[in-house]
């Protein structure tokens, strides 16, 4: 468990952050596809890997148009559900002629048939970002969970370390963002302008 200073800290940013992230989307709704060319431009992938995404929240970065370019690229592509709350995520299968269903939260998932996925590249969405690739989320700690547990499985298992890439507005940026010992901080940040990669862990 966090301290509550830590919480506290984090409860004040969100509120700034979520203001300031309405402000980015009311002027540039459609900026998922400058996103796309962004990623494209900064970030390769393997086409073996796979890569989970997530349908976006009212008023977050349309992330939309660049699982579309990865899906093109052959990249098996799997979205977020929630099992239960204290649990890290599982990843199911998404392609366009699969319905989504209404999962918790008011997430849209795929349907519980559809087949795990089990990422190496994880898009993550949040409130705030800050220069040492540290998040903010939304206050549930799932992501933070899932990559705690897959880079641990990874590292276990002598394979690639899963690559976290945060997904975000560039007006999302925090001078810094409040972080404990649980926080998994991130490999990379796209936003609609630029793309950029944390020294700390590119050089691990």
């Amino acid at each position: 468990m966090e301290s509550k200073y830590i919480a506290d800290l984090k409860s004040e940013c969100r509120a700034l952050a979520t203001a300031q992230r309405a402000a980015a989307f009311a002027a540039d709704p459609e900026a998922g596809a400058a996103l796309a060319q962004q990623f494209q431009r900064a970030i390769a992938i393997a086409p073996s890997l796979s890569v989970s995404g997530y349908w976006p929240l009212p008023g977050e970065l349309d992330v939309r148009p660049l699982l579309d370019l990865l899906r093109d690229q052959g990249h098996p592509i799997g979205l977020p559900v929630v099992v239960r709350r204290h649990e890290p995520l599982v990843f199911r299968q998404w392609r366009p002629q699969d319905a989504l269903q209404t999962g918790k939260f008011n997430v849209m998932t795929p349907p519980p048939e559809a087949p795990e996925v089990v990422p190496d590249v994880l898009l993550v969405p949040m409130l705030a970002y800050d220069p040492d690739g540290y998040r903010l989320g939304y206050g549930g700690g799932f992501y933070d969970r899932t990559l705690d547990q897959l880079r641990r499985r990874a590292q276990r298992e002598g394979r690639p370390v899963p690559l976290a890439i945060g997904i975000a507005y560039a007006a999302q940026e925090m001078p810094m963002v409040p972080h404990g010992p649980h926080d998994q901080p991130l490999d990379w940040v796209v936003t609609e302008r630029s793309a950029f990669e944390f020294a700390a862990r590119s050089e691990n």
